[in-house]
């Protein structure tokens, strides 16, 4: 049976996909700003999103061919484990790279069966994702510049195919942000510089997770208990209201995850072998044992007594300079702390 746009949306469904819409192959209309961006060095450190910019403005530039995106969502939220410190909710279970690639892995297999050709992406490719999501229909790419969907909210992950096969294209989505700025206001660091625009060089999300060296300490304190990642703009918006469950079973947090804030201690003294088995299978591991533990430091700089000073001084010889020196930072911070208390 021929595959038309219907039939993908179906197969899409059966597979555990949310969300799945269809836009033609055309080159995106946000190329320019998104080169304007990374030109004006918002990006931070994260080099790769300046690479290919043609490519990224056209997908036929990565395909030759190419006919149509099929651009689908897969849905995240999960009730936030209690506990001190905090992950971020796509980072509480299985790596969702893995998990939507084999998703979409067996739907670009049946396309290709059609005799037809089909690239998988999934945030690792020159895709502008969320305006081509946008102009898929699945939603709009808010204020935050995250994506917003009116059943999920902002809790999707996306995926892409690329594909020569000829499919009828969805309406675009239209904006239904409004004058509402909460986004804006939420945001701990003002990483959202104003409405749609977003500096990443502030954004929790970069500092505890792509930046690989240590955190300006100018804000370290604004961080608070966030070990990894930052759901806040994604928290306060009101389309959140909508937030359910996750279906799929490998997004939810397993003991690694959803009792790390009440082990800080414990991750401080992680080995390198222990660190590699526990997070095998998360998006943790991206950081690394020394990314990690320079966020622990942090968060425990900021919240941390007394009671965490011994395991602080041991990271204070910690083998990673990178860790010895945001140890040294949480100690001095506990301490003015303690001293303030005392002269109230």
């Amino acid at each position: 049976m021929a595959l038309d746009a219907a039939a993908i949306k179906r197969r899409a469904a059966e597979l555990g996909l949310d969300a799945c819409g269809i836009t033609s192959a055309e080159p995106s209309r946000h190329a320019e700003f998104y080169r304007e961006w990374t030109a004006g060095g918002r990006a931070g450190e994260m080099a790769w999103l300046s690479r290919d910019p043609e490519r990224r403005a056209d997908p036929r530039n990565v395909l030759p061919g190419a006919r149509s995106l099929i651009v689908a969502g897969l849905n995240y939220w999960q009730p936030a484990p209690k506990g001190r410190g905090r992950i971020a909710r796509y980072a509480l279970g299985d790596d969702y790279h893995e998990v939507l690639l084999e998703k979409l892995r067996t739907l670009a297999g049946e396309i290709e069966r059609q005799g037809e050709q089909a690239k998988i992406y999934v945030d690792t490719g020159p895709v502008l994702e969320k305006p081509l999501a946008q102009r898929a229909g699945l939603g709009w790419q808010g204020k935050s510049t995250m994506l917003l969907h009116r059943a999920f909210g902002p809790w999707l992950l996306l995926g892409e195919i690329i594909t020569t096969l000829d499919l009828q294209p969805d309406a675009p989505a239209s904006d239904h942000c409004g004058s509402c700025h909460r986004c804006l206001d939420g945001c701990p660091t003002g990483a959202i510089t104003a409405p749609y625009q977003l500096d990443a060089r502030r954004c929790i999300a970069y500092l505890t997770i792509e930046l690989k060296g240590s955190i300006p300490e100018e804000m370290r304190p604004l961080i608070g208990d966030r070990v990894y990642g930052c759901d806040e703009c994604l928290e306060v918006c009101p389309w959140n209201r909508f937030a359910q469950t996750t279906r799929e079973a490998r997004f939810l947090a397993p003991a690694r995850t959803s009792n790390a804030g009440d082990d800080l201690h414990e991750l401080l003294e992680i080995s390198a072998a222990e660190f590699k088995r526990r997070f095998a299978r998360s998006p943790i591991l991206r950081v690394k044992r020394r990314g990690l533990l320079r966020n622990v430091c942090v968060v425990l700089g900021n919240i941390g007594t007394a009671d965490d000073l011994p395991a602080l001084r041991r990271a204070e010889v910690h083998e990673e300079p990178l860790v010895r020196e945001h140890a040294t930072w949480a100690v001095q911070q506990i301490l003015a702390r303690q001293a303030r208390q005392e002269n109230q």
